[in-house]
């Protein structure tokens, strides 16, 4: 599936993770940018979706952060180039993995 905006291109395609090694399904109703086990991510956007990123580095996550209006925000910085990035957190995500980073990684709280 391809769609294109101002600046968003989505490209949502199933992937197996770099760095856990399990299959990641498309996203229903949306466009999937991480692993929905581990929450790892690549480098390889440089709008969201449109895949454009020759950077390729892996994305590690240094902290969460919680909006009303858009939920979990995962923090990500290139171990590569250094970039960070935010990403939306799926439904479909493994609030386990998540929470094991409550305790491990900087966290603002829902007010």
């Amino acid at each position: 599936m391809f769609m294109q905006t101002k600046r968003f291109t989505k490209i949502n395609d199933g992937f197996i993770c770099s760095q856990c090694g399990k299959e990641n399904s498309p996203l229903k109703g949306g466009c999937r940018d991480h692993c929905r086990f581990c929450l790892g991510s690549s480098h390889v956007d440089t709008f969201p979706g449109d895949r454009d990123n020759l950077c390729g580095g892996v994305m590690s996550v240094i902290g969460i952060d919680y909006k009303s209006k858009k939920g979990y925000i995962l923090l990500y910085r290139c171990l590569k180039c250094g970039e960070i990035k935010r990403n939306k957190t799926a439904n479909d995500d493994d609030f386990e993995s998540l929470r094991s980073f409550f305790s491990s990684i900087p966290y603002k709280a829902p007010r």
